[in-house]
């Protein structure tokens, strides 16, 4: 298996932590779409966000994508990735994708625990539950609809690595 692995999910979801564990065990390289921007522009999610508008950020979080995608590699991207229709048929095409599903209070928990929470900027200007829950309502259903398969992220890392790792065959 010499594939391309995506995570998708929403922000706080696990998709970097489980990447990186799931990239290490099947030797894969490992890439975060939102790390790979911050890099090549120099700039935070936030500074890109406050330069370029969502509209700017989201064309960067494409390119990002389609720059990074190489065989051998578990990409974590960002929690909108799937808002774009090009970039949810590019993830089907190109790879397996496998959507981090973690209960709404989960997610809030982690990012009211994350100290890099300041550097990613609201997408609705609402208190973490709330936005998540109005984020996770536009989607749910892109997630699934993307998703070749679907892992429960809020059980302890090598639980979720197992579960990919069944799915996958090996």
């Amino acid at each position: 298996m010499a594939t391309t692995i995506y995570l998708i999910g929403a922000r706080a979801s696990g998709k970097t932590t489980i990447g990186r564990a799931l990239a290490s065990v099947l030797n894969y390289a490992f890439v975060d779409t939102d790390e790979y921007m911050s890099a090549t522009s120099h700039m935070t999610v936030a500074e890109v966000v406050a330069k370029e508008g969502w509209v700017g950020f989201r064309r960067r979080e494409s390119e990002a994508l389609h720059a990074v995608t190489a065989p051998k590699t578990v990409i974590a991207t960002g929690g909108g990735m799937v808002l774009a229709t090009a970039n949810r048929k590019y993830m089907r095409a190109h790879g397996k994708v496998f959507y981090l599903h973690v209960p709404a209070e989960v997610m809030a928990e982690r990012l009211k625990a994350d100290p890099n929470s300041a550097q990613r900027p609201t997408l609705t200007g609402r208190s973490i539950v709330e936005e998540i829950n109005e984020v996770m309502a536009e989607r749910e259903t892109l997630y699934h609809e993307t998703a070749h398969y679907i892992l429960n992220g809020s059980v302890p890392v090598e639980r979720v690595v197992k579960q990919a790792l069944d799915m996958l065959g090996g």
